[in-house]
């Protein structure tokens, strides 16, 4: 499913809405903050070579759907 901008601002919201937990809403407003005031490609250019090997791994190994963890999990694991 392609979701466009507004669509995805309205989504991003009623997430955000429902989150109670005041430490990740923090977190996530510290990521994004953080995100809008940054030039593009700058978080990847602060990496060592070795990082950015480590990435392009994970990225690669997400193309396999049983080194995936679905995300109900994560939310758990993070509660």
């Amino acid at each position: 499913m392609v979701m466009g901008t507004i669509e995805l601002k309205s989504n991003l919201h009623k997430i955000v809405d429902r989150i109670e937990d005041e430490q990740l809403l923090r977190a996530i407003y510290s990521f994004l903050e953080t995100r809008e005031g940054s030039e593009d490609g700058l978080m990847w250019k602060q990496l060592t070579e070795e990082q950015k090997k480590e990435v392009l791994e994970a990225y690669d190994e997400s193309d396999d759907d049983t080194n995936l963890i679905e995300d109900k999990d994560i939310w758990k694991d993070l509660k």
